[in-house]
């Protein structure tokens, strides 16, 4: 437990520190955070077809409502909480790649979700927003990161058996005193 909770903390604070730079902002924050706000508008014009994406920003043709999806609402940071649970665990290569691409497909599609209920949430009440933003959404999504890895770990393999040591041979003390 202690080796996992170290292991996590190095991993989490290692990841954190690299997602503040400017090559990985530019590199992969700024463009998932341009794809999310794509996404969202895209599902959203299935069924209203007066919504824009514009860079990071969601908005509403028709009444001029937007949302800017900024850090902390890309899902970034719960994606690195997850993946540093998933590389601290005791378990194979293969079983955490597994579960990282499964994880953050889960983790991504939920906050795709958020994005586009607070998108609609903000145009009926800014009050209502300001609340599901900043404590709903915010723990709605932490916990679905610890669900995600929780359930990851009831589904990897037991670990293997360690073969219990042969019985000892008697000596010819035990032996004799045995006949």
């Amino acid at each position: 437990m202690l080796r996992f909770l170290i292991l996590f903390v190095v991993i989490l604070v290692t990841l954190f520190a690299a997602e503040l730079t400017s090559p990985v902002q530019n590199a992969v924050v700024l463009p998932w955070t341009e794809a999310l706000a794509r996404i969202s508008a895209g599902l959203i014009t299935l069924f209203d077809s007066h919504v824009v994406a514009t860079g990071k920003i969601l908005q509403n043709t028709t009444n001029g409502f937007a949302v800017s999806i900024e850090a902390g609402c890309n899902g970034i940071e719960a994606a690195i909480v997850l993946i540093a649970a998933m590389l601290a665990f005791p378990a194979t290569w293969k079983h955490r790649a597994i579960g990282v691409l499964a994880g953050l497909f889960a983790v991504q599609t939920l906050n795709i979700v958020r994005v586009i209920s607070l998108f609609y949430l903000g145009q009926w009440s800014m009050a209502a927003f300001e609340w599901a933003h900043l404590y709903l959404w915010q723990a709605l999504i932490m916990l679905d990161v610890l669900i995600v890895w929780l359930v990851w770990i009831r589904m990897l393999p037991p670990p293997p058996l360690v073969p219990s040591s042969p019985p000892l041979e008697k000596t010819e003390t035990q032996q004799a005193i045995a006949s």
